[in-house]
């Protein structure tokens, strides 16, 4: 794949820009139906899913679903879906956890002609009537009956006649087994028409941004971002997506991530499991043994802060240590044989490597099921030295970036060229360009069509390109770099201008820490919040020989509440002198406040990807904050 570096001219000035071009087109495709019918010609036997029974231990049994059976199972509930009434272009909301009857579902209202509305299966019940009134939902498919309960509540409110509700879960009359039964009359030549009535440039699914509440803001998706995105990405990275390789999914499916993973895969014959509960993801492992997984940076903190406490319960915590940096030390030896080919590492490397392979790296690769060969990392920053650490223990993190409004993937690392820090090149058939103050912009297959509220699109483009929001830089290479969101830029009364992003990444890297945040906009300095992560910070007491002394538990219902237990205190300390002393004077934090919170989604401060809403923790904080500039006692 070729990436091409260009100033390109504009209007009184040169903006970088780095480009890369499409490795496949869309010839012989009329929609995202396509993707499973050209699989369905070349492998129908093959099994394109590992699919758990109701209520099934995650040790199984896991049932195997051929291409064929998939595509049979699709094609029944798509009749069923055109049975109900549900016309070319009506739109049917989806309200459920992570599982295979979303797969199903989604392509078989693709099948009917249908768009899909996903909604996150934690929404509150303004989300759903916000998001059903505003993408005009005629019928909903929920996972459970609580939540085909705010489906149905907030369909009676439409003005055209709702179609009606139906589960994932079964009950009588009213699951997808009925809503299939509708459709045994519904002929094969109607099915078809139906199927091939939407083309390329056809809304495929309107996608709410995380947040959404009183003003919608409905990313239209087309076929063609579908289709392209899932082609282009599948030949970019055959190395991680191919027919003898399998994947679990636990990331929601109502996130257009999930669900352009998903399509990779199907289209690919890379098979999928589905998860819905986090916690079941571990124990899972071992059981499906998947060659790929896509997580979040937290994950990989996680796995890292076990295998710490693990060592030093065993009072190997010295040992621990070095075992890290030598494989962080291995792992920057790899960026550099990417550059210097012929480039070797030194005897006493190599020795050590070996040494904590057997020791440590083993394990920890054992721990990911023993087959995995990329982590695909995305939703926040990850640590250079973290991604060094995973690539050094022989699991490469491909560390990627994308929003809603660009189907997922904007640039990605590649295998064989992964530069930690970096979120990698642009997509095949995408354009990255950094504007005169430094946004990222894009401009490419995966761009959506457009906000379903048109006036939302006056500041989304500019010279045909989207505005992302997000600060970056390109290097030489065309690798993009970020550097933290334009609205969260702060400005301090003595006229600095900063971005919160280096700061509390740092922070971040340490594990008590859940989410750090940089305040000071108008004041004379710079503070900082830290929301403690509470499983981490039990854990930590527990190895203090602190665990009757310092105990968190999350608040609930959206509570916060200040933590100032001084071990605690001293211990992030540490943390917050760190990452001060990476940055100037004029951007560190002087004082800070311990915090813990209802970091669920329902607590109304994260998103359903567990991205913090800034906005939303800061209206609650404001007396927190105010107390970091007028009480000298505050935190330092």
């Amino acid at each position: 794949m070729t990436t091409e570096i260009r100033q390109a001219p504009m209007p009184s000035t040169e903006l970088a820009e780095a480009s890369t071009p499409l490795l496949v087109d869309a010839t012989g495709f009329q929609n995202a139906t396509d993707l499973l019918l050209n699989r369905l010609a070349e492998a129908p036997d093959h099994v394109a899913f590992d699919v758990r029974d109701a209520g099934a231990p995650v040790s199984g049994p896991w049932r195997p679903v051929s291409t064929r059976e998939f595509a049979a199972q699709v094609r029944r509930l798509a009749r069923g879906l055109i049975a109900a009434g549900i016309e070319t272009g009506d739109s049917v909301g989806i309200m459920a956890a992570t599982r295979y009857e979303w797969a199903v579902a989604e392509m078989a209202c693709w099948f009917a002609g249908a768009v899909v509305v996903p909604i996150y299966d934690t929404s509150a019940a303004v989300q759903v009537r916000t998001i059903v009134a505003d993408a005009a939902v005629r019928l909903g498919v929920a996972g459970s009956s609580e939540q085909a309960d705010l489906l149905r509540e907030a369909l009676a409110e439409q003005a055209v006649g709702p179609l009606g509700v139906w589960t994932m879960d079964p009950a009588p009359g009213h699951d997808l087994d009925a809503l299939a039964e509708l459709g045994e009359a519904v002929s094969d030549e109607l099915l078809e028409q139906r199927r091939t009535a939407a083309d390329l440039d056809a809304v495929a699914t309107i996608v709410y941004t995380s947040g959404t509440t009183a003003e919608p803001r409905g990313a239209l998706i087309t076929h063609r971002n579908f289709v392209l995105q899932v082609r282009n990405i599948a030949a970019a990275y055959t190395e991680v997506v191919k027919a003898d390789g399998n994947t679990i999914i636990f990331l929601p499916l109502a996130h257009v991530l999930a669900r352009g993973l998903q399509l990779v895969c199907l289209a690919s014959g890379m098979r999928i499991a589905h998860l819905a509960e986090p916690k079941e993801v571990v124990p899972a492992l071992a059981v499906l043994r998947p060659t790929f997984l896509v997580v979040v940076p937290r994950v990989l903190q996680k796995v890292q802060a076990a295998a710490a406490a693990a060592a030093a319960s065993k009072h190997l915590g010295l040992v621990w240590t070095a075992a890290q940096n030598t494989a962080i030390a291995w792992g920057r030896f790899l960026e550099e044989r990417q550059v210097v080919p012929d480039a070797r590492p030194s005897p006493w490397l190599t020795a050590r490597r070996r040494v904590f392979d057997r020791l440590f790296y083993s394990r920890l690769r054992g721990l990911l099921g023993g087959r995995i060969e990329y982590l695909l990392s995305g939703a926040a920053s990850l640590d250079a030295e973290l991604c060094r650490f995973f690539t050094g223990i022989g699991v490469p993190v491909v560390e990627g970036y994308g929003l809603t409004e660009t189907t997922a993937p904007l640039t990605g690392n590649l295998p064989g060229s992964i530069r930690a820090g970096s979120v990698g090149v642009p997509m095949p058939g995408t354009t990255v360009r950094i504007s005169p103050n430094g946004e990222v912009l894009a401009r490419g297959v995966g761009v959506f069509a457009g906000y379903r509220n048109r006036e939302a699109n006056t500041d989304a483009f500019v010279d045909g390109f989207f505005r992302t929001g997000d600060l970056g830089e390109l290097d030489a290479a065309g690798r993009l770099t970020l550097r933290g969101r334009s609205k969260d830029v702060i400005v301090t009364s003595g006229g600095k201008t900063v971005s919160p992003a280096a700061w509390e990444g740092s922070v971040e890297q340490n594990p008590l820490v859940a989410h750090a945040v940089l305040v000071g906009e108008g004041k004379p300095y710079l503070g900082g919040l830290i929301l403690l992560d509470p499983e981490s910070v039990n854990a930590w007491a527990q190895r203090e020989g602190l665990a009757g002394a310092v105990k968190l538990s999350a608040p609930v219902d959206g509570g916060l509440v200040q933590v100032d237990d001084s071990r605690l205190v001293a211990a992030i300390s540490r943390a917050v002198q760190a990452a001060n002393a990476q940055l100037a004077r004029s951007e560190q934090v002087r004082r800070f406040s311990l915090l813990i919170a209802d970091l669920t989604e329902k607590g109304g401060m994260v998103t359903p990807t567990l991205k913090l809403k800034r906005a939303a923790l800061l209206a609650r904080v404001h007396d927190i904050v105010e107390n970091l500039y007028r009480d000298p006692r505050s935190r330092r």
